[in-house]
Parts: C-alpha cells; sequence; structure tokens
C-alpha cells in the first residue's frame, strides 16, 4: 500500500478499502495532529480531534473527488471540526460565567437554588427525548456541536431553511412544555435559546 499513489489510495479509499484508509492514516495523522495542536495546545483535545477527523474521512469516502487535493479536504475538515470544538468551548464558558453571574444575584435573594436547576435541567432532557429523531439531531448538531446552520444543512444534505424550521419548532416546543414559573423561564431563555 505503502507504494500506491495518493490518488490510487483515494480509489481504493473510496470503494471501502480499510487498507488504504489505514495508509492515509498513517501518512497523514502526525501533521493533522500538529495541525490541530496549534489551535487547541492541548493534547487530549488534539488526539480526539484526529481521532474525529478519520472517522468523518472514511463517512465521507465515497464523497472525496479523486481529482481535487485531498489534502485540502482533509484539511478543512480538520479546521472545521476544531473550530466547531472551540466555538463549543467559548459557549460553555459564556454560559457557565453568565450562570455564575445569575446564580449570585440568584444566591442573594434565595430565589432559584440547585434543585430548581436540577430539576429544569432534567425536564429539558425528557423533553429532548420527545423530538422527533431528525429535530433531536438538528438539536444536537446546533446546541451541542456548536454547528452553523449552513454547516448542519451540509452535514445532512438539507437545506437551511429546513434546519431554521426545525429548530423554531423545536424551541418552541420546548418553551411551551417547560413550566411557567417566571425565573425558570428566564433561566431556559438564556440556557437554551
Amino acid at each position: 500500500m505503502k507504494s500506491l499513489s495518493n490518488n490510487n489510495l483515494i480509489i481504493l479509499l473510496r470503494k471501502g478499502d480499510i487498507t488504504a484508509f489505514d495508509a492515509i492514516y498513517h501518512k497523514y495523522c502526525h501533521r493533522v495532529y500538529q495541525f490541530v495542536f496549534r489551535y487547541l495546545k492541548q493534547d487530549e483535545d488534539t488526539e480526539e480531534i484526529v481521532q474525529e477527523v478519520f472517522v468523518k474521512i472514511w463517512q465521507s469516502r465515497e464523497k472525496i473527488d479523486v481529482y481535487s487535493s485531498f489534502e485540502s479536504f482533509l484539511f478543512t475538515i480538520a479546521y472545521n471540526t476544531t473550530i466547531s470544538l472551540l466555538r463549543k468551548r467559548i459557549t460553555e464558558t459564556k454560559s457557565l460565567q453568565y450562570l455564575k453571574s445569575v446564580q449570585e444575584v440568584f444566591d442573594t435573594v434565595s430565589v432559584v437554588d440547585e434543585i430548581q436547576f436540577k430539576e429544569l435541567n432534567q425536564q429539558v432532557r425528557l423533553l429532548l427525548d420527545k423530538l422527533t429523531p431528525r429535530q433531536r439531531e438538528i438539536y444536537d448538531l446546533s446546541r451541542e456541536e456548536g454547528l452553523t446552520h449552513r454547516e448542519i444543512a451540509e452535514h445532512l444534505n438539507i437545506s437551511e431553511n429546513t434546519v431554521k424550521n426545525h429548530l423554531v419548532s423545536t424551541l418552541k416546543f420546548l418553551k411551551s412544555n417547560i413550566d411557567n414559573g417566571l425565573i425558570i423561564n428566564a433561566l431556559f431563555l438564556t440556557l437554551f435559546v
């Protein structure tokens, strides 16, 4: 396999040849690691992203254009996956900072305690389980993975408008089924909308 050209490896990969995939993995994994590490500066996260990149390569192997630059395709996936993780971390950090500031206010006035927050979180998780599989998939890609509407549309091979419509109906469903307490609704809106 090592003697095969990149084009021949890609052709075999497109056909589902695991040996070709292994050869490509060993050829590029170190370079992808270095590329991702420049952004993340953490071994564990970088290793996770490298694995995710090659899983995505395998999953989208049939879409790889033999006549285009494989490296460009590979590093675009690596970049997008890295940026998605960074976006998610930034969102998590902002949410935590906001929650801390809100929690300080709530602690001062003794309005919301940890038990109510856990109940709200549990209620939202139960409601998410009632979504259709497509709504849940789009919600998770948007809120958990941090993908944009365009990225979700490309990932699922649907229109951006369809993504937006699913998210709007999902959020309406969640809002209409959350307990009506003013503070719980405010928390819900800041956390999930």
